[in-house]
């Protein structure tokens, strides 16, 4: 671990000593915390009126702090499903879930808006939990607005597990960060967890193992923010190698410039153009029968116009009242993401830590900071600009 990793997340000195201490004091392939099953994790009280986090998030009865938990990858997923019957099975903590229903990992820190969202009490494990039709963002936000729990506010949020690095810059497509993000912007500590999943390699065993190692770091951060000592400024991204239990260590890392380039390919799709496009899964189930009715006279009036025309299938396009328009023509494609060779060789950085196989604790913060020779850059540009303007 090196200063190097942190200065350029911009973090004030005591933040970095205490990340570091924490860091150092644990290592790699730590197993598995057993304790006795908890039969008390009722939902939490009505919290009291004092505006400290813990208080707010106190059990009444056990004066437990209170965790939500939310993923990208959909509340049934084992990554989600190992860490919460972790937690549960460890009793630190009353346990409760809001995750979205399905798939949103690379949802980024998008919102639905003007549009209904569908929320499902469900079990997980023993904790209490909903399920959400929306994206992770919309369930981190709907969780702490206190429409489903009775706390105001949990002492941490975690966000994962999820399927797949977040590393570089896939942190601004990915969900399970944004998960994380959101709830730091409400003012709660928050981690994320993402597991190096490879699709010819990993297996589902491998999030249990992914649990037992971060496990010990989530709770010390449990502890330590109850006594005020966990940061504040950032929420911490926890990135776990392919194999967990064979970690090297914690290391302190700092974002990359690791990227996928976006590739597009053109598409023959024959999924029904009507039903695709006007049955969101936000919609409630009387609108949904009733564009059902209507969809179902505008698929039988849209028609194929030509064969494909270079893998690209050219369709009518259907208006909502079930008229067709020849002018408009739809095309098809579908997005791929494909591995891109890396340049950065410092081993601070996130993706290369997890290459050498260590477990990467990545610090995000909220602010934006522009180092210093590119603001020289921009101001350069902009004087000059409005110089011949004038």
């Amino acid at each position: 671990m090196t200063t190097s990793a942190v200065k350029n997340n911009f973090l004030p000195p005591g933040l970095v000593s205490n990340l570091q201490e924490v860091l150092l004091n644990r290592k790699g392939g730590a197993q598995d915390q057993q304790s006795k099953p908890n039969n008390n994790d009722e939902p939490a009280a009505q919290p009291s009126s004092s505006d400290s986090i813990s208080d707010d998030a106190a059990d009444t009865d056990g004066k437990k702090p209170v965790v939500l938990v939310t993923n990208a990858d959909g509340i049934e997923s084992p990554g989600l499903t190992c860490l919460v019957d972790a937690l549960v099975r460890q009793g630190l903590c009353n346990v409760n879930v809001c995750a979205p229903q399905s798939d949103k990992s690379v949802a980024g820190h998008s919102v639905t808006l003007k549009e209904t969202v569908a929320v499902t009490p469900t079990e997980v494990h023993g904790a209490t939990a909903y399920e959400v039709s929306g994206t992770p963002v919309d369930c981190v936000s709907l969780a702490l607005s206190g429409a489903l729990f009775s706390w105001s506010k949990p002492v941490l949020v975690i966000s994962g597990i999820n399927r797949g690095s977040s590393c570089g810059h896939h942190m601004f497509y990915s969900g399970v960060v944004a998960g994380a993000r959101e709830a730091l912007f409400n003012g709660v500590p928050s981690i994320s967890v993402s597991l190096d999943w490879r699709n010819d390699e990993s297996q589902e065993s491998d999030f249990k193992d992914a649990v037992s190692v971060c496990l010990p770091l989530i709770s010390a951060a449990i502890r330590d923010i109850e006594k005020g000592a966990f940061p504040k400024c950032c929420l911490l991204h926890i990135g776990l190698p392919k194999s967990p239990l064979t970690n090297k260590g914690f290391k302190l890392t700092k974002q990359s410039l690791w990227s996928s380039k976006l590739c597009w390919q053109a598409s023959s799709s024959t999924r029904n153009l009507a039903a695709g496009r006007f049955l969101p899964n936000q919609q409630s189930l009387g609108m949904q029968l009733a564009q059902l009715g209507r969809d179902a006279s505008a698929a039988g009036a849209a028609r194929k116009l030509a064969t494909q025309r270079k893998n690209i299938e050219v369709v009518e396009s259907v208006g909502v009242a079930g008229k067709s328009d020849p002018d408009r023509k739809v095309k098809y494609f579908r997005l791929e993401l494909l591995d891109k060779k890396q340049e950065e060789e410092d081993e601070d950085l996130d993706f290369r830590a997890l290459e050498n196989g260590f477990v990467a604790v990545t610090p995000v913060s909220l602010v934006m900071h522009v180092e210093t020779d590119v603001h020289s850059a921009a101001l350069e540009w902009i004087s000059s600009a409005l110089e011949v303007e004038q």
